[in-house]
């Protein structure tokens, strides 16, 4: 099933998606589409620990994740008026400025929760199905 939301201006990117999931709920989705604008970004870089907030104007290029009972892990990339971009990982406080367009695909039979990792010190995505049991397809 999809899912199609459109955020108003001075709308929390992330805090939003999250209620939405909490809401419905919503187990297990994928960001499959998402356009807008942010007069804020608020982004960690890669391999940083501080987050960055850049004033914008700042076009939503492009928005990929997980979001699902545990919460979101976002990405996003963005784009200055001169078109330079920056990306990485969403934080809170990425403020919606006209509007923000987003599809999720929901995927039955899957639950997503977060679970803190020993390894890598985050909550990382513990993929479970429904009829239970842990499963990580594909990890090493």
């Amino acid at each position: 099933m999809a899912h199609a939301l459109r955020l108003r201006p001075g709308a929390d990117l992330r805090d939003a998606l999250e209620a939405h999931a909490r809401s419905i709920p919503l187990r297990a989705a994928g960001v499959v589409s998402a356009v807008g604008s942010l007069t804020v970004a608020r982004i960690r870089l890669a391999g940083a620990t501080e987050i960055r907030a850049m004033k914008g104007p700042w076009e939503l290029v492009s928005l990929s994740g997980t979001v699902g009972a545990g919460g979101a892990h976002l990405h996003a990339m963005v784009s200055d008026r001169e078109g330079r971009c920056v990306g990485g990982h969403v934080c809170v406080g990425c403020i919606v400025h006209t509007t923000a367009e987003l599809v999720l695909l929901e995927l039955p039979g899957l639950r997503f929760d977060r679970t803190s990792d020993p390894q890598t010190g985050y909550p990382e995505l513990d993929i479970q199905g429904l009829a239970g049991g842990t499963q990580t397809p594909g990890a090493v």
